[in-house]
């Protein structure tokens, strides 16, 4: 969706077949813009005949076996670059890894290192981690959203929306009660409450060989958003997913309920037995252009809303969410994780295998490298490593 110079583009198979009950041709080229911006091809189907032209309503995600890099360019930007996740060259992601306890300076040490900047002169949504109202790690701590959010705004972002949906409550009694609001006003951010979206504020999404029965629901300001920028917590999940960083807070961005219909989507999510498949699946839907993950503490049991604690003291940033992702399970084993996400091959997670397949990211751990600025974190990057690797 964004350009960077560490990246693997979104495959150019992907290609939009169908646009959710659009309403006009000006919300059918905004949709197709927001697709461009993402390199994928466009095509509007006829719902009846698949014929090219009018306006449908289901967005159809053909699934990738090969990271191919691409480049668009786009408002603010004078030339285009990559879109994010591994380089053409090489192939490698590479995860910034600060060793600290302070997560505000962390967060800006972590973006530092990266040396990228995918957010100037666009529009971000950025998808913290509201699940619930419980205190780090069970949600996004304050300190971390404070700081990507005055960071992301001196690295020139022009606007920046923050918002998710809940899994564990009311998701605006959960905002208030972390207090989101008011740092709202600020911080000079725009709020959005995904359980209070409208009917056209969803596009259908149904991933091609998928284990969705019908797909799911993707909020739209997420969809169309210039950047989507997420930060996740590290921790276990006691629900059927194993874990919970990256991948698994993409969840947020789905519907639990489409607006006039009773279906529960979660439910089928969590009943499933292909639940941490379908996870990865919903990561189809968009392509990151940051993630931040805050490991200044995490849940080595339970999750995700309360666990085992313990305190890797590390904050992750990157752009490549399998990368992420299998850092954060090399912390959590090397910690003495509890659960499913200690047994087998990290690459062999359900959540990561899937991803994977799909063409999210790097496909072994080889290909992922730590960029430190400090002895410590030097050294603390090369022990993960090594779980990683064995792992």
């Amino acid at each position: 969706m964004v350009e960077n110079p560490s990246s693997s583009a979104v495959s150019r198979r992907e290609f939009l077949r169908r646009v959710t009950a659009l309403g006009g041709a000006a919300a059918l080229a905004a949709a197709i813009q927001a697709c461009s911006v993402r390199g994928i091809e466009t095509q509007v189907l006829n719902s009846a005949t698949g014929v090219p032209g009018s306006p449908a309503s289901v967005l159809e995600i053909a699934p990738t076996t090969k990271v191919t890099p691409s480049a668009t360019a786009t408002a603010g930007e004078a030339t285009p670059s990559p879109t994010p996740t591994v380089t053409p060259d090489d192939g490698t992601a590479r995860v910034a890894f600060v060793k600290t306890n302070n997560r505000a300076e962390g967060v800006r040490q972590a973006i530092a290192l990266l040396g990228i900047n995918p957010v100037l002169g666009k529009s971000v949504f950025l998808k913290p981690n509201f699940n619930s109202s419980d205190p780090a790690p069970g949600s996004t701590h304050p300190d971390v959203l404070t700081s990507l959010v005055t960071t992301l705004k001196e690295m020139g972002a022009s606007n920046i929306a923050v918002g998710d949906r809940s899994g564990m409550g009311n998701t605006r009694q959960v905002m208030e009660q972390l207090g989101i609001f008011q740092l709202s006003n600020e911080l000079g951010f725009d709020v959005t409450v995904f359980d209070e979206l409208t009917a056209e504020e969803w596009v259908l999404i149904q991933p091609a060989a998928g284990h969705w029965q019908n797909g799911f629901w993707f909020a739209r300001p997420c969809f169309e958003a210039d950047a989507l920028v997420q930060t996740c917590c590290l921790k276990t999940h006691q629900y059927g997913g194993h874990f919970t960083l990256s991948l698994k807070n993409s969840v947020g961005m789905a519907a639990q309920r489409y607006p006039g219909e009773n279906y529960d989507y979660m439910q089928e999510l969590h009943s499933s037995s292909h639940q941490r498949r379908m996870i990865a699946e919903i990561n189809k839907a968009y392509n990151p252009s940051l993630i931040v993950l805050d490991g200044v503490e995490a849940f080595i049991s339970g999750g995700p809303h309360a666990g085992g604690r313990v305190t890797p003291e590390v904050i992750l940033a990157g752009t490549d969410r399998i990368a992420i992702d299998a850092a954060g399970v090399a912390l959590l084993r090397y910690f003495g994780c509890q659960t499913e996400a200690a047994r087998g091959k990290i690459f062999e997670q359900e959540q990561i295998a899937r991803a994977v397949e799909l063409g999210l990211g790097v496909d072994r751990p080889e290909k992922i490298e730590f960029l430190t600025g400090d002895a410590d974190s030097k050294d603390y990057s090369e022990i993960i490593k090594e779980v990683l690797t064995a792992g």
